[in-house]
């Protein structure tokens, strides 16, 4: 058996480890650490978010979740993701935003009304941006396929963020047509879905992550190149632009192509 094979057969014994793509600290190696923002957000624009309703797909810790919220002031956005130890800390992470942003609006405050703001009563206090952003960003942990998002909810804006190979290895081609039926369900009309597959060959790297994801990637005959295809012809959306093929300042290995796709 080559090294290789030894070496995945190791860690298929020793535990599934992060079957789903579901890893902690994803950022931490996604990011440049010379970035200040996930590049991806600079391709993004304010018209797909501002006083929308959006939905994050696989939204581990939840950080482009609140970074888009803040960054383009959408009406709610929902983070989901199949792991809840992720969850717990997107819901953390909410916490420690919010209050880094009370603080500095209530820093900004005192400059602004000092020394008026000691002796002029009539003067209202401003909303709260803790309090904004908490009311608009929230998470949930469960099976998005299986168990999530079933009731009556709509959004004008859906992303899938570097997804669809993992839900892919653990369910075939019909977990990934499921996925794409439910976008389009859950899409408003005019609305879009943002999405950012992976390469064949990642799957290629990563197939025998667990006994499920060997198995189901010998049946796979949906490569990503056939994505839009499916979209278009058989899901039924109605455009698709490519909106990204090089994004600077990401690290080797995720500067992957964003699509955009209108319902």
């Amino acid at each position: 058996m080559p090294d290789e094979e030894k070496q995945e057969t190791k860690k298929r014994k020793q535990g599934p480890g992060f079957i789903y793509g579901n890893y902690n600290r994803y950022y931490g190696y996604r990011v440049n650490n010379k970035s200040k923002e996930d590049p991806r957000l600079s391709v993004m624009k304010r018209e797909w978010f501002e006083n929308k309703d959006c939905l994050d797909i696989g939204c581990n810790e939840g950080v482009i979740t609140i970074d888009i919220a803040q960054k383009f002031s959408c009406r709610r956005i929902l983070g989901v993701d199949i792991d809840n130890s992720l969850v717990a800390m997107a819901w953390r992470n909410l916490k420690i935003v919010a209050s880094a942003s009370d603080n500095c609006q209530k820093d900004a405050a005192g400059l602004q009304n000092f020394p008026n703001g000691l002796s002029d009563g009539k003067k209202k206090p401003s909303v709260s941006r803790r309090r904004g952003l908490l009311e608009k960003v929230s998470f949930e942990s469960g099976n998005f396929l299986e168990d999530l998002c079933h009731g009556k909810e709509k959004y004008d804006t859906i992303l899938c963020l570097s997804v669809t190979k993992w839900i892919h290895l653990n369910w075939g081609d019909d977990g990934l047509t499921t996925l794409f039926s439910k976008i389009w369900q859950l899409l408003r009309p005019g609305g879009i879905f943002l999405l950012e597959p992976q390469p064949w060959k990642s799957y290629e790297s990563k197939r025998r992550v667990s006994e499920v994801t060997s198995s189901y990637f010998g049946s796979i005959r949906f490569s990503p190149d056939l994505f839009p295809d499916i979209l278009l012809d058989k899901i039924g959306f109605r455009t698709m632009e490519t909106i990204s093929n090089n994004l600077p300042g990401t690290v080797a290995g995720f500067n992957r192509p964003i699509y955009i796709y209108t319902k």
